[in-house]
Order: C-alpha cells, then structure tokens, then sequence
C-alpha cells in the first residue's frame, strides 16, 4: 500500500467507523459464539503473497464483527465504561504516525512536556493538591500509565522501596529479603483484585480489611490490623484505598485511612480507577477528602472521560520513591539534560513509552471543563432512573447503595435465581452485564457506559430485564408477592394524599384510607389495591353479603377499608345499601403476611371479584360526610352522636 492508496483506504475506513458507531445500537451487543470459532474462518497458516486491501477489509464484518462485545453500544452495561470519542481516535491517529518511543526527555521532548502539562490540567480538574503537580523546585508530579493496575503495582514496588530503606538504616545487618518477606500490605476485601496481584508480584503479605455496611474500609479497623502485625513482627508498609469499588463503586472512608497511614508511617495509595473522572465535578469530591495526606493516586480517564484505552493517570506526592525504586541509568539513555529534565522511564516499569497524552490533550481541549462535566452527570442521571425502574418492581431487589453511574440489583430470593437471570441475559445478547458478589449476595452490576445512552435505551433495558425475569422465575415456578407498607405509598405514588374534602363528587370509584385521610382515585392503583381486600370469615362466601357490597359502591358513598378503625362513619345501617346491615372489610395492615397474587386471590383461596369494584356512571352526589375520629367504645348496633361533628355512628360488629 502506497501513501495514494493510503489516502482513499484511510478515508473509507474513517467513513467506516463512524458508520459503525453512529449504528452501533443496532447491533447484539454480546456475541453468540463459543472459544475456538475463529479457527474455521481462517486459514491455519499465513498468506505466502500479499493480498489487496479490498479483500483483506471484507474479512471485518464477516470474520471479526460477528464476534465483538460492543463496548461502545448503549446497552452495554458491563465492567465500567471504555470509552473512546472522535478527538481520541483523531489523537491516536496522529500519535500512530509519529510513533515516537518517549522514555527520556530527548527522546521526545513534545512527548514529554505535553505529558506533563496535560496532568497538570487535569490534577486541577479533580481539585488535587499543589504538591501532586509539575512545579518548579517541587518533587510531585503526574504520569501517564497504560492501566490502573499498572498503578498499583507501581506504587506498591514504591512503597515496597521505601520500607526497605528505613529498616535498613535501623537494622544495617538485616537483608533485604529478610525485610522483604515481612512485609505487609492492606486493602478493602471490596478491593480489585489487581491489589492482591500487586503483592504477589511484590512478594509481599496481604491483609483484607473487612468493610462495614456500607463496603467501606475504617480507619480504626485498619489500625487494629496494622498494630496485631506489629506485635507479631510483621512489618506494615502500604495500603490501598478503593475510591469507587469494582462491585457496587463503593467508597472507603479516605480521611480516617490517610490518618492511621500517616501515624503508622505507611504509603497510601488511592485507586480510583472508574469514579475518579467523576471528581471534575465538584459535587463528588466529598470522597476526596484527607486526599492531602495521599501518597499516589490513579483513575482513568480511558474509562470515563471518552479517552480511549489506554489511559491511565497517576500522580504522586515524592517522585524520588520512584526514580529510585525503579532507576537504572545506562550510557546509552544518558542525555545532556539528564538530572534537569524528567525522563518518564523512571516512573514506569517498561522503559518505552507512547505519546498517550496527545488523545488526552484534544478531548479536553474539544469537550472542555463544562463539557466532560456534563457527560458524567449525564451517565449519573441515567443510572438514576434505571435505579428508580428497579424500584418499582417488588421482584427485585437493590442490595447495595447506588454511587454514580453503578447500580447493582438481584431478584428477591436465592442467589441461584439472580444467575440464571444474569446468564441467560446474556445469553440473549440485547444486553451485556457482569455479576458480582456483595456480602454473600449475588447481583447483576448495571453500568451507564456509553455516552450515546439514552432515556428510551434505559427504558428498553429495563423492559427486557423483566421480561427475562418473568421467564426465569416462571421456569422455577416462583411468584414474588407484592408487600407494600402503607406507610410508603406516598413515596411511591405521586397522587396519594388528596384529601376528602376535594373529592366533593365521585369520578370513578374510591377507596379511602382514613387513617391518612387520603383518597385512590386511578383504576391501575384500584384494581391493585382490590386484590389485597378479604372478606370477614363468617361472610366470604354469602351472595347476599357480596351484593351488599356492590350496592355500597354502586351508591358512590366513601367508606373506610382500614383495619385498625371500628366504625363506618356517617353511613346509616340499611340506608344506603341493598340488603341487612352493612358489610365488613378488612385490608392488609402493614404486618401481615399474607399477599395477594396476580390472579387477584388471597393466598388461602379467598376470592375477590374484580366485578364489585366495577361501578356504571351515575350522577353526582354530594361528598360522604366521613370523617375520622377517636370515639368511645362502643357496642355493636348501638347508636352514638359524635361529639365533634355531631354526626350519629353506628357501631360494626368486628
């Protein structure tokens, strides 16, 4: 290929891309494939003579597509995001033309310097502090990693550096791999799992520090830790704090942490891999606080910030751990400007280094400050509604607090019920999640991942999740009940709490609470509620008592269906309804255990017709004159005034 064909095969493929991603909705997101499936699709052995581009390009959609998890879709939901945005792919593409190698200053010097201003922007962005930045004179600064694990380890082996040296000075004789093998590092047991592959590189013990109810890390239960070891004659050296957990973006207590590392003289590391690109939002960075004591801290923006993969940032408070954990000095490296420039390869573990900052230089440069902020409020908003969503079907469940754009959920029940959800999900391949575990509980995490979501996307999602739960609990033969307090209701229905007083004329039927003195007054919240009413024993099965009851509400009269009231007021024995007396109805109170499911039967067979709640038009009435009030104990059928309103009651049999 020649620089004339380069341009027209590069301009198709820009064309390509851009096809692909402004129809990527379209697409199955998770593909229905099995390992091994490309070993039929290509032939065993390389081409011996070149073949044209037009043929080697047909092979993307036939062999490479059909085989892809979309990350970038709207109905990925997996991981954390990884995204990728226009001026990212423009950076790279340019990044992917000079192909310079920057491990020394000299190497590249734009390489670099752009690094290092481009950190610096960004370190002020999440509101770090000075001394995690370039400055004159200062010995802070920021580096671009390839991954977030990456981070740590570097940290790690930093701190790992760090606690030889001192030991060393107080036991000259000691060995380094003496002092090595009692080394001790700590995390949350909500930490990602590349913290306990950092200490086994490291050869270093680990320590999981159990979180509390809300899966975070505390300070006093750390130093607890920290001061059993010491007496055992461990050596303590470097703790990591999770901002933002891999399973449901859980937050340790940053502040009580950084002061027991402070005390104990340990290196702090903080990953905040996934939430801290949310941090240019200073509304989230309440997690940040006690960030001044930190010794490094890394998030990327390849996750959410649309720089595409790979990006991670890392600051560090003291440069010197690193240049001299990790320093070799070659004569070949070796430069006039070594000892007054930074050479990056000494705050890395490989020596060569790509031009990575280019794609984080146009993305803040083309969103902005206002911009980015935008796009994670948008994903926060989002997450927020499916939230809302998940809520409102009793089915499920939401185990654990929502933070940011993560919201972790599972179907009441075993965790077996929640994995055959989560599996055949997948399987269908609309949507792609991941589980995890959450204190012995097993749930689906929901990540807003893509900046191209949208409130139908969400909506769709949500739909095929019940619809997939409905077939999974079906095929177990399980019925979830509904159990809804009353005391919740207003929460959960805008229209509760209407008083009496405005319902001057019954527009279909009603069914008052009066302990709330509220009103019902839609058909979807009538016909719900209609399955929870039971018939006193003595009466359930009388057609008399049954017509009595469609009389009562053919008259369009108010009454009240609370259990814990005596009397009917205002409602004269005979007046108004076509038979003796007056019917007695009970509702489900708060602690009660019986539900009712969805065939609209009580779930000791007791029946309710849909029929008596049915009432034809009818002229307007004047408003019930019921009013709640405490009354004196009263006999049934005794006849009473009230004192307040002057109205006669008549006592019900109960």
């Amino acid at each position: 290929m020649d620089a004339a064909e380069y341009r027209l095969r590069g301009k198709e493929l820009v064309d390509y891309i851009a096809d692909y991603l402004e129809e990527i909705r379209d697409r199955r997101v998770f593909p229905e494939k099995k390992p091994g499936f490309l070993r039929d699709l290509i032939p065993d052995s390389a081409p011996v003579d070149g073949e044209p581009w037009p043929r080697i390009f047909e092979d993307v959609e036939k062999v490479i597509m059909p085989g892809v998890t979309h990350w970038q879709s709207p109905h990925m939901h997996a991981y954390f995001p990884a995204l990728t945005s226009y001026p990212s792919m423009l950076g790279e593409m340019l990044s992917n033309a000079i192909n310079c190698v920057g491990f020394t200053w000299a190497s590249s010097p734009a390489a670099t310097e752009l690094e290092m201003i481009v950190m610096n922007w960004l370190g002020k962005m999440v509101g770090l502090p000075e001394d995690f930045l370039h400055r004159k004179n200062g010995s802070g600064g920021g580096v671009i990693q390839t991954t977030a694990s990456e981070s740590t380890l570097i940290s790690l082996l930093a701190g790992r550096w760090r606690a030889i040296r001192k030991y060393k000075d107080l036991y000259p004789d000691a060995e380094n791999g003496e002092i090595n093998s009692k080394l001790v590092a700590y995390c949350s047991d909500q930490a990602h799992s590349s913290v306990e592959k950092a200490a086994l590189i490291g050869l270093v013990h680990i320590r999981y520090i159990e979180c509390d109810q809300n899966l975070s890390m505390r300070g006093p239960e750390l130093l607890q830790t920290v001061r059993k070891d010491r007496e055992l004659g461990f050596i303590p050296f470097w703790v990591c704090a999770t901002l933002g957990t891999t399973g449901a973006c859980a937050f340790d207590h940053l502040e009580e942490v950084a002061d027991v590392c402070e005390e104990e003289f340990l290196w702090l590391h903080v990953d905040a891999a996934y939430a801290g690109s949310a941090f240019i939002c200073p509304e989230y960075r309440v997690w940040l606080k006690g960030v001044d004591k930190v010794d490094s801290i890394a998030f990327n923006p390849s996750k959410w910030l649309m720089v595409h993969f790979d990006c991670t940032a890392m600051w560090v408070r003291n440069s010197q751990a690193l240049h001299q954990a990790f320093n070799v000095d070659p004569l070949y490296l070796q430069h006039e400007y070594s000892g007054l420039a930074i050479d990056y390869m000494h705050w890395q573990i490989p020596l060569s280094k790509r031009f990575r900052a280019l794609k984080l230089w146009f993305v803040i440069r083309n969103y902005g400050i206002t911009g980015l902020q935008k796009h994670i409020r948008e994903g926060v908003r989002l997450a927020q509604k499916f939230e809302a969503l998940v809520n409102s079907d009793p089915r499920f469940e939401i185990p654990a607090q929502r933070h940011l754009g993560l919201v972790v959920f599972r179907l009441v029940g075993d965790n077996v019920i929640t994995e055959s959800l989560w599996k055949k999900l997948n399987s269908r391949g609309k949507i792609h999640c991941v589980p995890a575990i959450i204190k012995q509980k097993y749930v689906i995490r929901f990540t807003v991942t893509s900046q191209r979501t949208t409130n139908e996307d969400i909506v769709k999602d949500w739909n095929e999740i019940r619809a997939v739960a409905t077939l999974v609990l079906d095929d177990q033969n399980i019925r979830v009940r509904a159990k809804v307090p009353l005391a919740d209701t207003k929460n959960k229905n805008e229209n509760f709490g209407t008083s009496l007083l405005l319902a001057n004329s019954p527009m279909s039927p009603k069914i008052v609470n009066g302990s709330f003195v509220a009103i019902y007054d839609r058909d979807d919240v009538l016909e719900e509620f209609s399955k929870t009413i039971k018939l006193r024993q003595n009466a359930q099965n009388s057609p008399a008592m049954r017509r009595r009851i469609k009389g009562i509400l053919m008259s369009g009269k108010q009454f009240s269906l609370d259990s814990r009231l005596d009397l009917f007021h205002g409602i004269e024995t005979g007046a108004t309804s076509p038979g003796e007396g007056l019917p007695i109805l009970e509702d489900r109170n708060e602690s009660d255990d019986h539900t009712s499911n969805n065939s609209g039967e009580a779930n000791d067979g007791e029946a309710f017709s849909d029929e008596f709640l049915q009432v034809p038009n009818f002229p307007k009435q004047k408003r019930s004159k019921s009013v709640d009030h405490q009354v004196p104990h009263m006999i049934p059928g005794e006849y009473k005034t009230c004192d307040k309103c002057g109205h006669q009651m008549v006592a019900i049999e109960k």
